[in-house]
Parts: C-alpha cells; structure tokens; sequence
C-alpha cells in the first residue's frame, strides 16, 4: 500500500504542518524508489494538442499520426485491416527491399515503433507501376498496431 507522506505529515514529523517546507517531497529520501526501477519514456515527437483525433502505438501509446494525415482506409497489411497516412511520427525505417503485394510490385521499407520496436507496417519506397505511383512516401500502419485517442466519439 502506498501512502502519501506529505498528506499524513510522517515525512516531516519534527515540524507542525504549517512549518514544514512548500518544496517538501511527497515521499522521502529512505523510501524513494532505487533509480534502476523508475521508469520514464520520451517520444521522439508528440503531435499538438489542438489536434482532437491521434492515432497512437497500442502497445506503448507513443504518437503516431494526426487523423488529418489519414489518406485511406481501405488497405490490407499482413495482420489485417490498414490505413494509408501521408507522415508518421515516432517511427523508424528498416532497409528497403521489394515485395510483391496485393497491388503489384513495390519497394517498402519496415517502419517500427521508435519506443517499443514493434513493426507497425511499411512505407512505400518506389512503387513500379504508375498508377500505385501515389503510395510513394507515404506509411501503412496496420489496425492491430494502433490505437486511436484524444476526441473520438
């Protein structure tokens, strides 16, 4: 069980609560956490507040697209239902290599989660055929691998 030391006044006990310092910690010194166990994770980016609707890693809720991003719907990835964004955040490229897919033959790199590493989809590096000429540059990220925040109704 977790108490609050600065609430039930035990971190300060020489003092009367109206002595004790502002600047006091809610948990003292002896019964901090060794630094080894504090955890603390940073993105590379976090999209802006003003935008309602983000799309974020399932697995450990980093940003990865704004909703304004979104170009479709209506893709296939190798786990299931995908959708197709202009620009991604919080991501990183494997190497480039082709594949053939459901709509010919593409150059796609890997992209991974830059927290957690778990691949998220692809991005369209060169596509050969001129009309999938469109994807390129731009990211799949399949639904099993997202999860959407922040206004959705």
């Amino acid at each position: 069980m977790l108490n609050c030391f600065r609430c039930n006044g035990s971190a300060w006990p020489a003092l009367s609560p109206e002595r004790r310092p502002q600047s006091a910690t809610a948990v003292p010194p002896t019964a901090a956490a060794p630094p080894s166990t504090v955890m603390v994770k940073t993105f590379q980016a976090y999209l802006p507040p003003q935008c309602h609707r983000t799309y974020s890693c399932i697995h450990c809720r980093a940003h990865l697209a704004n909703h304004d991003e979104l170009i479709s719907k209506s893709f296939q990835g190798s786990q299931g239902r995908a959708y197709l964004f202009n620009s991604v955040v919080n991501v990183a490229c494997g190497p480039a290599e082709e594949r053939v897919l459901l709509t010919g033959l593409h150059a796609v790199a890997d992209i991974f989660c830059e927290c957690c590493k778990t691949t998220l989809g692809w991005k369209y590096e060169h596509a050969f055929e001129s009309s999938q000429k469109y994807k390129e540059g731009k990211f799949i990220i399949e639904l099993a691998h997202m999860i959407k925040e922040n206004g959705w109704d």
